[in-house]
């Protein structure tokens, strides 16, 4: 699990292959006629801005030692026009190319999207968010611009290149080849250099998706922090992480800038070896000035699709780095999921069985082994037992969150939960965990997710019964009151009861409540059991509480621990027993009453 911390680099689960970028090429198959117009676009204008040496070429060998002033008008406006349609041509590829460049990250970013909410809690329990968030994000920023601007841009330097090529042996041959000499040279080094550079931006990444881990998690316990007067050690680490990012950063970018270099180095030369070139064969008058005019500008327009090239391909490198990372967590295995051929679960009675029940989060440690147990529907069923015997995960496994590492959950004692469609199951359970989730928005559509047709009479209703009614009412919009994320305007206790609402609006059958009163208030809690005794009649209800006091009226009270059950009865019988359970609400009685005599 060390994957899950913010100071530790990932790693990637299979090496960079050739598929993968057949993979991304789906996303632009999607545009690829906007793509081709504007390729075309930009085609013709670079097509036509190259005859700019040639129009030189021509004044200075025809049209000024012949005194032609008509020839020479006539050329500057061909040049004026010719720069005009290089204007017009490329804002209108620009445009195309940008509403492509957003398509792309629309599409990747939904499909990474859609696989992620599908991804079991495991998934989750073992990355930090800000990793996660890092690849939505800015990866696919990243990628997308490479997958359209990138391509497109290869593209025409690569035919702008051949063009070039074509002029200048149409200008001069012999010339031409001088200009072409340093071309190998240049290709065997990108090619020396090309392991190094993935390397660096794969480094690049890790340190990166550690800044984003460790930020993210930051701003989430901001709270804790300042509680804690823990500013200056965050600084300290953050700063430590940043001083990581750069210096991978400087090594990735200096080992992309020698690609710069040596091109800007080779072009240097060869402007020298042509000028030492031309001029010897202008001295015997093979090579008019003009000639040497226009393939000196040759030389700067042959060298820049190459320098473009290279740049494209250090921006190809960079973003390989990236598209493994999204690949990556798009072809993480949906462990929890319809199987094929999955049925749909009918309305449910609500008995629960549990049949030699095993799992483990780690495969190789259980929690829970060799477990049975039935409730029958309607019952109200507490769990109770020490920290970490596994109490939550018993009802994240009715809600089937994990899968079973071995035995069967059966719902109406013929319903094996592994083989109904997760929908179809979920649907019929109402489930408040112990971090109650307050989204941005209203406080009517918090309540209202947990049923999107309920209407405001309904959202309303299961409220009063929670008794969240009487705070809302109290708050300055009422039920239209805007929250902030993660409900940063609420107590803990009113989080808590509109999460509640939340959940009994939905009107399940099988009810799962973890801690769901940990954090109201005894007035709160003996005016929210009176609702929940209405509420929890006619359904099956799993109840987990940290004051045993709130689960005696339960039907049946299952001790955990020592990963199996080690007592089950009502609250009278278990007491009677003197065992386990007896021991723990006696010790909790004693603590409660000397906390109030204190």
């Amino acid at each position: 699990m060390a994957r899950n911390r913010f100071d530790v680099d990932e790693k990637l689960e299979s090496p960079f292959r050739m598929a993968h970028l057949k993979r991304a090429l789906v996303y632009v198959r999607r545009h690829r006629f906007k793509m081709l117009l504007a390729l075309i676009l930009s085609g013709l204008a670079s097509v036509a801005g190259l005859f700019g040496p040639k129009i030189m070429q021509w004044t200075l060998d025809d049209a000024i030692p012949n005194k032609d002033v008509a020839l020479l008008l006539r050329l500057a406006l061909l040049y004026t026009g010719i720069i005009l349609l290089g204007i017009v041509f490329t804002t209108i590829r620009a445009r195309i190319m940008a509403l492509v460049s957003q398509d792309i990250i629309y599409d990747i970013r939904q499909d990474l999207f859609a696989h992620l909410q599908k991804l079991p809690f495991s998934y989750y329990d073992s990355r930090p968010a800000g990793k996660i968030l890092v690849r939505v994000i800015n990866y696919v920023n990243s990628v997308a611009n490479m997958l359209s601007n990138g391509i497109i841009n290869s593209i025409l330097e690569f035919i702008n290149l051949v063009v070039i090529i074509v002029f200048m042996f149409n200008t001069n041959a012999t010339l031409s080849w001088v200009i072409l000499a340093g071309l190998p040279i240049f290709i065997t080094f990108i090619i020396i250099i090309k392991p190094r550079q993935r390397k660096a931006w794969q480094e690049q990444s890790n340190k990166s998706s550690n800044y984003n881990a460790y930020l993210a998690e930051s701003i989430d316990g901001v709270r804790v922090s300042q509680l804690f007067s823990r500013q200056e050690i965050n600084i300290s680490i953050m700063r430590r992480l940043a001083v990581a990012c750069k210096k991978v950063w400087m090594k990735a970018v200096s080992i992309g800038n020698t690609i710069w270099v040596s091109a800007e180095l080779i072009t240097q030369i060869v402007f020298t070896f042509m000028y030492i070139a031309g001029v010897y064969w202008l001295g015997g008058t093979i090579v008019s000035f003009g000639v040497i005019l226009a393939m000196g500008q040759y030389v700067s327009r042959f060298w820049q699709p190459i320098l473009n090239l290279a740049n494209i391909y250090n921006m190809f490198i960079n973003n390989v780095a990236y598209l493994e990372r999204i690949f990556e967590t798009m072809d993480e295995p949906v462990t929890v999921d319809d199987i094929p051929g999955a049925s749909e679960l009918p309305a449910v009675g609500g008995d629960v069985e549990f049949r030699g029940v095993s799992f483990g989060y780690d495969p190789d440690i259980l929690i829970l082994q060799n477990v049975y147990f039935s409730v029958k529907a309607g019952q109200s069923i507490a769990l109770v037992g020490p920290t970490g015997a596994g109490k939550t995960t018993v009802v994240n496994l009715i809600s089937r969150f994990y899968n079973l590492t071995a035995g069967s959950i059966l719902i109406d004692g013929e319903h094996d939960i592994s083989k109904v469609t997760l929908h179809s199951l979920r649907s019929q359970m109402g489930i408040m965990l112990q971090d109650s989730f307050i989204f941005s928005g209203t406080i009517m559509d918090n309540i209202r997710y947990g049923r999107l047709d309920a209407t405001d009479q309904e959202v309303i209703a299961a409220a009063k019964a929670v008794h969240a009614h009487d705070f809302i009412s109290e708050m300055s919009k009422g039920y239209h009151t805007e929250v902030n994320e993660r409900g940063s305007r609420l107590s803990a206790g009113q989080k808590q009861l509109i999460s509640f609402a939340r959940t009994l609006l939905a009107d399940p059958r099988i009810l799962i409540l973890d801690e769901a009163t940990s954090a109201i208030d005894t007035k709160t809690e003996r005016l929210l059991q009176k609702g929940i005794k209405v509420l929890l009649k006619g359904r099956t209800s799993f109840i987990i509480a940290h004051r045993l006091s709130t689960i005696k009226s339960c039907d049946k009270i299952l001790y955990i621990g020592d990963r199996s059950i080690l007592e089950e009865g009502s609250h009278d019988e278990l007491i009677a027993k003197k065992g386990l359970y007896h021991h723990l609400y006696t010790a909790q009685t004693v603590e409660t009453d000397l906390v109030a005599v204190r």
